[in-house]
């Protein structure tokens, strides 16, 4: 019997990014550390899909995945479980790719061989950042271990490195955006009256799912514009189905190879806007045209919440998030009702992405429209990367 060598995957197979965007973004890491006096950082990713872990190893996490990455020398990856290995060592970057082991109960515990792999890069004192999601346990039990060691957050320094987009980045985003421009359109071409949230979320999922993307969000409401029950996308999908007469508005967000791109838009279902409805659209036309005349390169937060001043003016509220950065970056910006902050001395520069995305209700949230999208900041302003019409869609 002849055995069939089998092929070793290529860098064709999965998205990948060059050697040489891979090299920059350690590089400028390195000299981000070095200004801090650090070792090494150790970024935790939960939950799949980990932004840092990506960016740091092109390794997409499934589900638990820590990086030692040093100041000089090979980085060391641990991921859970330990059927994703394989995947994880054909995919990501770093040649030390290792399974994160178990308690002694069987269930999973990473810290154990973390703890090694800092002891195998000579880790016993001095300054080690830490990066994401590390539980009170966790923590505990690395200073436990090494008692002479300072953690230093070093969250903010890589959040505010991966702002600032690469030109592979955009080209995933690009890919995102008319991935999440297909499936609104769906919506404004399928939707109709008897239709449930279910089967809506199906067309959103059917126009991208054969072309790599993979659902990062589609949220929805759906009531009547005559009795309004909510005015804010929900993030599980009702058994309710839809009405002539019904208001619509859906959060679309498509992930392509880890980068998701957003768009939102309202519709109605079998009936034109009532005056409620179109006036709220109205208002949040108005709203996203000032906010997305204020920022360039150099704009600031203020100059957004002079801008959001117009809803309050009409007689309305904002209920979402106004503004926020690409996966949720900072600054995540309401109006000044609703102010929560932002990170100290924030200013926004060109090459970052943001979405624009005015959530106008009345002021008790019973009835509101969206509509949004993602922009890229230039020196002189925004550019979008979306092509969706700008409309309030009546469908059925």
């Amino acid at each position: 019997m002849t055995t069939t060598a089998v092929e070793p995957l290529s860098d064709r197979d999965y998205p990948s990014f060059s050697d040489a965007e891979l090299e920059r973004r350690h590089r400028e890491i390195r000299a981000r550390m070095d200004a801090l006096d650090l070792a090494l950082i150790v970024v935790c990713g939960r939950g799949g899909r980990d932004p840092n872990v990506l960016y740091l190893s092109d390794w997409l996490s499934t589900r638990e995945a820590w990086v030692v990455f040093p100041l000089a020398g090979e980085p060391t990856m641990l991921i859970q479980l330990s059927n994703h290995l394989p995947l994880a060592r054909r995919m990501a970057r770093f040649p030390d790719v290792r399974f994160g082991g178990s308690a002694p109960t069987g269930s999973v515990d990473t810290v154990p061989t973390l703890i090694g792999v800092l002891r195998e890069h000579g880790v016993s004192s001095g300054r080690v950042g830490l990066v994401g999601p590390v539980t009170w346990r966790d923590r505990a039990r690395l200073a436990e271990a090494f008692p002479r060691v300072e953690w230093v957050d070093f969250g903010a320094q890589l959040a505010d490195q991966r702002q600032v987009k690469s030109a592979e980045e955009l080209e995933r985003l690009a890919v995102s955006a008319r991935m999440c421009d297909a499936s609104a359109m769906a919506i404004a071409e399928q939707a109709k009256p008897g239709m449930t949230e279910h089967e809506l979320a199906k067309i959103v999922e059917d126009t991208y799912l054969a072309d790599g993307g993979v659902n990062g969000i589609h949220f929805m409401i759906a009531t009547q514009m005559s009795d309004p029950r909510g005015g804010v996308p929900c993030q599980h999908h009702s058994d309710r189905k839809l009405q002539a007469g019904d208001a619509l508005v859906v959060e679309l967000s498509t992930n392509y190879a880890g980068y998701s791109a957003q768009v939102l838009r309202s519709y109605t279902i079998g009936a034109d806007p009532t005056p409620l409805y179109a006036t709220l659209h109205d208002v949040a036309l108005e709203v996203f045209d000032a906010v997305r005349a204020v920022i360039k390169d150099g704009s600031t937060v203020p100059d957004i919440l002079d801008a959001a001043e117009i809803a309050e003016r009409r007689g309305f509220t904002i209920y979402d998030d106004l503004v926020h950065g690409c996966a949720q970056l900072p600054a995540i910006v309401r109006t000044r009702q609703t102010y929560r902050g932002e990170p100290e001395g924030f200013v926004y520069r060109e090459g970052m992405c943001l979405v624009i995305q005015p959530n106008v209700v009345t002021s008790d949230a019973l009835a509101g429209v969206q509509y949004g999208e993602m922009f890229k900041v230039t020196k002189t302003g925004l550019e979008s990367l979306h092509s969706v019409p700008r409309e309030f869609f009546r469908c059925g």
